[in-house]
């Protein structure tokens, strides 16, 4: 089954309605009550101020969960509800929400887990979502859904010693104590440099789009390769027309001076008779289609011969890092073929949004990507079915997945959340296989490495996925 990936970074809510309003005015004020709640302490009766403390950790073990529930994203917010409500549904916890907490409550059901829901496209938005979870004594946070809203939520979180487990992708946003739950680009190159170099890959460049994406995966390439004592990588980041990307790939592949060195003196190969040379007694067309191909000579309108293009040694690298996707990637390709950089000499990688259409990638063929297992997700899906009628979307798998850490460590910890249990070395079981959350905010999942087919076979599963890379982390 084809699955997409969400880029929910800074840029990515150009698709999403913001909730700008106010935010930087509740962020300070968010501070302040956090601070204000960091600072409670005993009054000893003395006269003199207590020492600074630590804030003390929640102890609940309700599960808060902030998601735009009204406006134009509420579908989303929605579809990521069912996903948390899924799977505490299958560990047996209560479901409650909101005001029905207290019926709950009064139904002698205390003892189960609790689900706050906190609406982040209301009045104040994500900020004022999460001092109402802070504020109703709820021990985790699932959520919010984007990378804007998580900056406006953390503060108050943190101040309060509340676990974020946040739905976007941006790995800005990890920290201590709020972890970043998506497929992140820069975990997705840590995959791909490791399966490289075990290959033999030593030399990594990257054609990037110049845009949030883009700049994500050049960054996980830099700190990819640095981490795993590779030379530093070129990158370049494009913008513009056809005609830009492929002199910019040019001068990334050192096209110049390989044709120099491909022709001494700087002229063109002499032309010599013989079986590949084009029939003028046929149309100039049909001439260059039956001796068309890599190395032969083309025809020009009035069916002369002009003369072939040389055969280049390779570019100066022998892995390349890619972002794009729809035209830019049309572009892209047309601008590899232009300067002879081919899979021959080059392993081309790129992005897990490539799983989504990799039957159309055939000119990229013997490419890689790095993507969860689907074969994991066919059971979720069918569970998600049989509950809500529809075909989850993918972003609830995140949110399943954070509602499935918040039940475990439930389970196994008497007083709300510590990030011990959060961060337990042997992880979680999620939607899309094994997933651990690491103590800096990141969260390591286990991603394969698929090799594109060509000629509409889609892509198959290279190196079966795991969370492990050459690299601990």
């Amino acid at each position: 089954m084809t699955r997409t990936y969400s880029f929910l970074s800074k840029a990515s809510t150009r698709g999403l309605a913001g909730n700008g309003a106010g935010r930087k005015t509740g962020m300070v004020v968010l501070g302040a009550v956090g601070l204000a709640m960091a600072g409670c302490a005993d009054q000893s009766g003395t006269g003199t101020l207590p020492a600074p403390q630590e804030p003390k950790a929640a102890t609940s073990h309700k599960i808060g969960v902030l998601l735009p529930l009204t406006g134009p994203n509420a579908a989303l917010g929605h579809e990521l509800l069912a996903g948390a409500q899924l799977a505490l549904a299958e560990s047996g916890a209560a479901t409650a929400q909101g005001p029905s907490q207290a019926q709950a409550q009064a139904q002698g059901r205390s003892g189960a887990l609790q689900m706050d829901v906190h609406d982040t496209a209301a009045a104040g938005g994500a900020s004022a979502a999460v001092t109402a979870a802070v504020e109703a004594g709820d021990g985790i946070i699932l959520g919010p859904l984007t990378a804007v809203d998580t900056a406006a939520a953390a503060p108050a979180a943190q101040s309060a010693s509340l676990p974020v487990l946040a739905f976007t992708s941006d790995v800005n946003q990890a920290r201590d104590g709020v972890w970043v739950m998506g497929i992140t680009p820069e975990d997705q190159v840590e995959r791909l440099v490791a399966t490289a170099r075990k290959e033999g890959r030593q030399h990594f460049a990257a054609f990037l789009p110049d845009n949030p994406l883009g700049h994500a995966l050049g960054n996980g390439l830099l700190a990819s390769c640095r981490d795993q004592g590779l030379t530093t990588p070129t990158i370049v980041y494009h913008t513009g027309s056809a005609a830009s990307i492929t002199q910019m790939m040019r001068e990334l592949s050192a096209y110049d001076t390989r044709k120099a060195d491909a022709q001494p003196d700087g002229s063109a190969p002499a032309q010599t008779a013989d079986a590949t040379a084009p029939d003028k007694t046929l149309p100039s067309d049909l001439a260059a289609a039956l001796n068309g191909g890599a190395g032969s000579a083309s025809v020009s309108t009035d069916g002369t011969a002009q003369p072939a293009a040389p055969k280049l040694a390779p570019p100066p690298f022998d892995a390349l890092l890619l972002g794009d996707t729809g035209l830019g990637l049309k572009n892209v390709i047309g601008a590899l073929a232009d300067s002879q950089v081919s899979s021959s000499s080059v392993r081309i990688m790129g992005p897990g949004l490539w799983a989504a259409f990799a039957s159309k990638l055939g000119a990229l063929k013997g490419a890689w990507y790095a993507a969860p297992d689907p074969s994991s997700r066919q059971s979720f899906v069918t569970r998600f079915m049989a509950r809500n009628h529809h075909m989850p979307r993918p972003l609830a798998d995140l949110s399943y997945d954070a509602a499935t850490v918040a039940t475990t460590v439930a389970r196994t910890t008497s007083r709300g959340y510590p990030v011990s249990a959060l961060t337990r070395q042997e992880g979680f079981a999620g939607v899309d296989g094994q997933f651990t959350l690491l103590p800096d905010g990141r969260t390591r999942r286990a991603l394969g490495v698929f090799e594109v087919l060509g000629n509409g076979g889609g892509a198959k599963l290279l190196v079966p996925a795991t969370t492990k890379t050459s690299v601990s982390g």
